[in-house]
């Protein structure tokens, strides 16, 4: 099933400095990666954003574009396009610094959506984070709505004073995704599972924990349910929780399990139907940490 689905959240340029010093510009953030990816899936996708009329905000529009990803109506603005410097280490992982502004403009947005999605900085940074809350709550009655607060220390600051926000936006979400990496950070703990098992009764009927090397967990009212990782040679991790979460998304459309008269469903969704939907999210992962950048997989790659 295709399903529209509307993501709210940074469209930034990503300055990628590998080891070896080289570096190189491509379009990114965490909530375009999103949408790029329910693009290339062949979904109905909307990008709330905010970038610039310069030559970077140029590039993000023909990348959106070319994966099939529509922006709103007030998604350019006559300033310059907000960029996040990426610095990876030997194993490929990445250390982020941002220069970010985050006012967008919620105008224009699509009448009929079966989900909306918002993540990272998006959902905390002000003015910006009130903006994404009031259409999260605006859409809650005729969507689902999917949150990733995949932190970013650099940008984020004192866990302590992002918990409540980050809370705040699981109390309005029925999907949750989140890594072990994100809540070490926030709640000081190893316990990860626990936190990520205690926020259902907050409102979310799935909750989901990446682990990297160990798979993914997920949590309804049929239980836990754990997956293995796909086994692939990994080139870098930039985007891979984004298409994870894309997955989820793209998993559960194809069971016809988008829009809020599912709310129920999803809330008792038995185990091995979970572990389909973790393992579908887990393959499109693979593909992004497979090859160089945050570049999804396209449908014509599945098959």
């Amino acid at each position: 099933m295709t399903a529209r689905f509307l993501i709210a959240g940074e469209a930034l340029t990503d300055i990628v400095v590998q080891s070896d010093g080289d570096r190189q510009e491509h379009p990114g953030g965490s909530p375009l990666n999103v949408a790029v990816a329910l693009g290339r899936l062949g979904h109905d996708a909307h990008l709330l954003t905010r970038i610039g009329s310069d030559e970077r905000g140029a590039a993000i529009r023909a990348h959106v574009e070319q994966s099939h990803v529509q922006l709103t109506g007030g998604a350019i603005v006559d300033a310059p396009t907000s960029t996040a410097e990426a610095v990876l280490d030997a194993t490929g992982a990445a250390t982020y610094t941002f220069d970010l502004v985050w006012d967008p403009d919620p105008s224009g947005l699509p009448e009929r959506i079966d989900a909306v999605h918002t993540s990272s900085i998006a959902a905390v940074l002000e003015p910006g984070a009130a903006t994404v809350a009031e259409v999260l709550r605006r859409h809650r009655a005729t969507s689902l709505i999917s949150y990733d607060p995949n932190a970013r220390p650099t940008l984020m600051g004192d866990p302590a004073r992002v918990r409540p926000i980050v809370q705040a936006n699981i109390a309005l979400s029925d999907i949750v995704k989140t890594s072990d990496e994100d809540v070490e950070w926030l709640y000081g703990t190893d316990d990860v599972e626990d936190v990520v098992a205690s926020w259902r009764p907050l409102g979310p009927a799935v909750t989901v924990l990446t682990r990297g090397g160990e798979g993914a967990v997920g949590f309804t009212d049929a239980g836990r349910v754990q997956v293995a990782p796909e086994r692939v040679e990994v080139v870098d991790t930039v985007g891979a929780g984004d298409t994870f979460s894309a997955g989820l998304l793209d998993a559960l459309a194809h069971r016809t399990l988008v829009g809020p008269e599912h709310r129920e469903q999803l809330r008792e969704l038995p185990s091995d139907e979970l572990a389909g939907v973790l393992r579908r999210a887990a393959r499109l992962a693979a593909v992004t940490v497979s090859r160089a950048g945050a570049n999804p997989p396209w449908a014509h790659e599945l098959a």
